[in-house]
């Protein structure tokens, strides 16, 4: 189940209650789905941005090794490459979802720097 549709089914559930009840137990679905939004959003672009450190090594020493490449050369390691770093950033899941949430948690106390990721990656 989605965290949307989990985060309506929880709200509908908290319409039972009394008001100032039920405004605390919204804010705190609300600051749930954002740090679930923050982690998958900061989890992707950690994951890309190793995914490009990947390919742009393996690019660089096969090129370095042949001395040059031709389009079609370009295409089969291009394609090669992609598959390879989607290959090592899933071997290595845990441990990026684990680095992802403590900087998550480290972003939580720096408002201008975790703005700043949000709005501009």
């Amino acid at each position: 189940m989605s965290d949307i549709h989990y985060a309506k089914r929880v709200l509908q559930q908290i319409g039972n209650v009394t008001p100032t009840e039920s405004e605390i137990e919204k804010r705190a679905v609300i600051k749930v789905l954002l740090f679930s939004t923050w982690l998958q959003r900061l989890y992707f672009i950690i994951r890309a941005f190793l995914m490009g450190l990947i390919g742009a090594a393996v690019t660089f020493f096969v090129i370095w090794y042949l001395g040059s490449t031709n389009v079609v050369g370009s295409i089969i390691l291009g394609t090669f490459v992609f598959v390879f770093s989607l290959f090592v950033t899933r071997l290595f899941d845990a441990q990026i979802t684990k680095a992802t949430k403590k900087i998550v948690e480290l972003l939580a106390s720096h408002r201008t720097t975790r703005d700043f990721i949000m709005k501009h990656f």
